[in-house]
Order: C-alpha cells, then sequence, then structure tokens
C-alpha cells in the first residue's frame, strides 16, 4: 500500500466543475425566465388580438348604423324634394390604407326599371349636392351633439321652381321633428313664406334696419 502514488490534486477540476454547475444553473433559470416571458407576451399578443378584433367589430358596427342613418336621411330628403323621381342614397363600406372609408353613392331608378348610379358631384346636378351637402351638415351636428343651429346664406340657388317649394317644406318640417333652428338668408319669397318668422333687411344711413314680412308683431331691430 506504501508504493500507491499520491492521489492527485483535483480541486482545480472540481472548482471548474462548481463554475460549470453554476453556469449551467444560471443559463437554466435564464432560459426558464425567457421562456415565462415569452408567455406572457404571447399572452399579452393574444388578448390584444382580441381587443382589436372587439374595436374593430365596434367600429364596424358603428360605422354600419351611422351610415345607414345618414341613407335613411339623404334618401327621404331626395324623394320629399325631387318628388317627380325615384332617389336614393347608398353608402359603399370599404378600407383604404387600413381606413374605413365611405363613399356616397346616388341611386335613380328610372321609369322603366333602369337603375343608374353614380357619385352626386359627376353625375347629378347642383340641387341634389345642395340637399344632400345641408343634410349632411344636420347629420354632424346631430352626430356631435352641437346646438341644431344651421345658418344658410343664400345656400339654395341651384333650385328651380319646381323644387324649391318642396325644398321650404322639407326644411320646416327638419326644424319641428328635430327641434332645429334655420336661419336662412334668401331672395326667394317661396323659402320667405316657409319661415315662421321673416325679416326684410334694408340699409339705412349706414345701418341694418330689420323689417317683418311675416309671423310675430310688426317691429323695428337695428343691427350695426
Amino acid at each position: 500500500m506504501s508504493n500507491l502514488p499520491p492521489l492527485p490534486d483535483v480541486s482545480a477540476l472540481r472548482s471548474d466543475l462548481d463554475k460549470a454547475i453554476g453556469r449551467r444553473q444560471a443559463a437554466q433559470e435564464q432560459r426558464d425566465e425567457t421562456v415565462r416571458e415569452i408567455k406572457q407576451l404571447e399572452d399579452e399578443e393574444e388578448l390584444l388580438s382580441l381587443v382589436a378584433a372587439l374595436f374593430r367589430k365596434m367600429i364596424d358596427e358603428e360605422i354600419t348604423e351611422g351610415v345607414a342613418a345618414i341613407e335613411k336621411l339623404l334618401s327621404e330628403g331626395l324623394q320629399s324634394v325631387f318628388d317627380d323621381q325615384d332617389l336614393a342614397v347608398k353608402g359603399d363600406i370599404g378600407v383604404q390604407r387600413g381606413k374605413v372609408s365611405v363613399d356616397l353613392i346616388t341611386h335613380e331608378t328610372k321609369p322603366d326599371g333602369v337603375v343608374i348610379e353614380g357619385s352626386t358631384d359627376d353625375s347629378y346636378g347642383g340641387a341634389v349636392t345642395t340637399v344632400q351637402s345641408n343634410l349632411m351638415r344636420v347629420i354632424v351636428m346631430l352626430r356631435r351633439e352641437m346646438r341644431p343651429l344651421m345658418l344658410l346664406d343664400e345656400a339654395l340657388p341651384a333650385f328651380d321652381s319646381n323644387y324649391i317649394h318642396n325644398m321650404a317644406k322639407f326644411l320646416a318640417a327638419l326644424c319641428s321633428r328635430l327641434d332645429m333652428d334655420i336661419a336662412l338668408v334668401t331672395h326667394n319669397p317661396t323659402l320667405i313664406e316657409a319661415g315662421d318668422k321673416g325679416y326684410r333687411i334694408q340699409k339705412k344711413r349706414g345701418e341694418a334696419l330689420f323689417r317683418p314680412v311675416r309671423g310675430g308683431s310688426v317691429r323695428e331691430g337695428i343691427a350695426s
């Protein structure tokens, strides 16, 4: 037994082994932490995808409902004013560059059943455009809960005598239904007759003199 060689010193190897085990444990812990982070990110991604889908659905429903309301009001307005034509408005909803877009298309059904459609500006006259643009202003006021007041300064120049009476009646009906006020500056006697109150503005000594022409008691008002 005394002839056996002395055991080698393995302290350095044991130290290296301990370091390797420590690095392995640290790497394992880092891997486990990374796996947990990945799982958390995957869960967050799934949740965000669901939230985004929910928002898209809510937006789509709101847009669809809004477009339906716009279609109804614009079609009603066109049919009330142009009562000898079968006009209606349809909304074409699409997506452009990731954003929802809506194009309003005017449809006209002829007596023979032929349907003509196109954008109002390109396919129809100024009177149709005027009706739709003014009604869009009404829709914006209602959607934004603004005070229902519309100011029109010679805003109906494109109407001929066949339709101006219908337009006056429709504006009066809007005021009644929506509790809305319309202040209209016009030279057209048909529009004046449709109003609850009317005033003739005359310039006198550099001031504007208001004289009532219908509605209310006779009185004068002066505005600088």
